[in-house]
């Protein structure tokens, strides 16, 4: 899941950075959605990261 989410997030900032005219509705929903993305890795890399401190403090 962490890599089809990294994937999406990388393609939308390709769009993004592409020098290309995009209806303003269209380039919102593309920012709103690379930020949503963006808060979901962070969230998902916290929770690995909390996984693997509490692996190490049982040992």
């Amino acid at each position: 899941m962490k890599k089809t989410i990294k994937r999406i997030s990388q393609a939308i900032q390709v769009v993004l950075l592409a020098p290309i005219k995009l209806p303003g509705k269209a380039l919102n929903i593309l920012k709103y959605v690379a930020v949503s993305l963006g808060v979901l890795e962070a969230v998902l890399s916290d929770k690995e990261q909390e996984e693997g401190d509490g692996d190490e403090a049982a040992e």
